[in-house]
C-alpha cells in the first residue's frame, strides 16, 4: 500500500500557516472601542499637569528637568519618579497603544501607570510631610500633580478593562478560524484516502 505523499496539499500547508498568522494577529490586538476615548482624554490630561503647578510655582516641566526652581522648593525624588512614569507610560506607552491597538503595548501602558499611581500617592505625601531632618516643604500640593495623578487612575482602569476583558467578536473570531482549520484537515485527510491505491484482491490474481 503506498504512503499518502505529504506534499501533495501544499496549498492546506499555507493555508495552515496563513491561518496561524491571523490568529495571532488577532490575539494581539485589542478593540478598546469608546473606552480609547478616555484614555484619550486622561492623556491630554496628564500632558496639562506638566504645566500646571505640581507644587508652589514649580510645574511639572521643571520637576521633569529638576530645574533650580524645583531645587529651591526642595522637590523630592518622589515627585521627580512620578512625573517621569506620567510621561514615559501615561503618555508614551498609552498613545502607542491607542495607535498601534495592540495588546503588548496596553499592558505596558498598565502596569507602568499602575506604579506611578504608587509614586503619586508617595509625591502627594512628601509636599505634606517633613522630612527627616524635620525640614517642612515650602509649599503643598499644587494642582498639577492633583490633576495628573487622578488621570492616572483613570488610564489605570480603562486600561485594565481593555486587556483583561476580550471582546466576543475576537473570541467568536478565533473559533470559527479553529473551526475552519480542522474542517480543512479533514477534508485533506479524506481526499488522502480517496487517492491511496486499495491492495489488490487475492481471488481476482492468476
Amino acid at each position: 500500500m503506498a504512503e499518502p505523499d505529504s506534499g501533495q496539499f501544499p496549498a492546506f500547508e499555507d493555508f495552515k500557516g496563513d491561518l496561524r498568522k491571523a490568529e495571532r494577529k488577532v490575539a494581539g490586538e485589542i478593540d478598546p472601542g469608546a473606552r480609547a476615548v478616555v484614555v484619550a482624554v486622561a492623556v491630554l490630561a496628564v500632558l496639562l499637569s506638566f504645566v500646571l503647578p505640581h507644587t508652589g510655582s514649580v510645574t511639572g516641566i521643571d520637576v521633569l528637568t529638576f530645574n533650580s526652581d524645583a531645587a529651591a522648593e526642595n522637590v523630592t525624588i518622589t515627585s521627580r519618579i512620578f512625573v517621569w512614569l506620567q510621561l514615559v507610560f501615561g503618555v508614551g506607552f498609552s498613545a502607542l497603544a491607542l495607535i498601534t491597538r495592540r495588546w503588548f503595548f496596553a499592558w505596558v501602558a498598565l502596569c507602568g501607570s499602575a506604579v506611578s499611581c504608587v509614586a503619586g500617592m508617595l509625591a502627594w505625601w512628601s509636599r505634606n510631610t517633613p522630612g527627616v531632618s524635620g525640614y517642612a516643604p515650602p509649599s503643598g500640593v499644587g494642582v498639577g500633580l492633583v490633576v495628573g495623578w487622578i488621570a492616572m487612575f483613570v488610564i489605570v482602569f480603562h486600561w485594565s478593562r481593555v486587556v483583561w476583558t476580550r471582546t466576543s467578536y475576537q473570541l467568536t473570531l478565533e473559533a470559527q478560524r479553529r473551526d475552519e482549520a480542522a474542517a480543512e484537515e479533514q477534508r485533506a485527510l479524506a481526499l488522502q484516502r480517496r487517492r491511496a491505491p486499495r491492495p489488490a484482491d487475492p481471488d481476482t490474481e492468476g
